[in-house]
This record gives C-alpha cells, sequence and structure tokens, in this order.
C-alpha cells in the first residue's frame, strides 16, 4: 500500500519531526492540531473557545486538503490541560461535525506544545 503525505499552508506547519497527515488507501491519519493561527505561527489568544475553534479549523484544514470532510471522521482524540474545559470544548467541537459524530475519547495532559490547552487528531475513512 503506498502512502500519501499531505501538507497544506490552511493548518500550521509540523513543529517537529512530523508531517500534517498521511494517506494510506482509503484511510487519513492527521497528526493532532494544536491552536496555532497558521498565517501567525502563534497560539490564538482569547482563551479555551478560541483556541478549540482554532484547533478544529486546522483539523478541518487538514481533511480538506486530503479530500475529506468532518463527516469521514470515524475517531478522534482530544486532549485538554484543564478537564473543567470539557464543557465548553464539547460544545465548540461538536459544532464542527454537523451530527455527523465519530467516535472520541477525550484526556487531560500535563502539558501540550507550545503552551496550547487542546490538541485534535482525527482518523478518516472515505
Amino acid at each position: 500500500m503506498s502512502k500519501e503525505i499531505i501538507n497544506t499552508p490552511n493548518a500550521p506547519a509540523a513543529i517537529g519531526p512530523y508531517v500534517q497527515a498521511v494517506k494510506a488507501g482509503n484511510m487519513l491519519f492527521a497528526s493532532g492540531q494544536i491552536p496555532i493561527d497558521p498565517a501567525t505561527g502563534e497560539i490564538v489568544e482569547g482563551g479555551i473557545e478560541a483556541q478549540a475553534h482554532q484547533s478544529m479549523k486546522n483539523a478541518v484544514a487538514v481533511l480538506e486538503a486530503a479530500g475529506y470532510t468532518t463527516a469521514d471522521v470515524v475517531k478522534t482524540t482530544v486532549f485538554i490541560t484543564d478537564l473543567a474545559d470539557f464543557g465548553v470544548i464539547n460544545e465548540i467541537y461538536g459544532s464542527y461535525f454537523g451530527g455527523s459524530f465519530p467516535a472520541r475519547s477525550c484526556v487531560q495532559v500535563a502539558a501540550l506544545p507550545k503552551g496550547a490547552k487542546i490538541e485534535v487528531e482525527t482518523i478518516s475513512v472515505k
């Protein structure tokens, strides 16, 4: 099976030895997206609401670059630094899937790259 590397300027460039996503057959494995504004390379300001929206926008940009949509997402993992933000994140996250929800794990972690409060990774199937 061949692998296709997916990169888009509409999501932040990788900040380590990885790529934004890898397409293998009909599956897309997307790296976690933190709330970096791709235009500035910086974490967005505005608290958890702004960070949740930016992480989801970045995740959607990677999906679209590969020819996928949120309807193709079958599994997400959401990493957050404060479980007290779960309710706000849950509402924002849900708004990006239009009722076609994937399986999901959401876990609290001690820290995320660049001081982010949230990271979202996806696995999709066409």
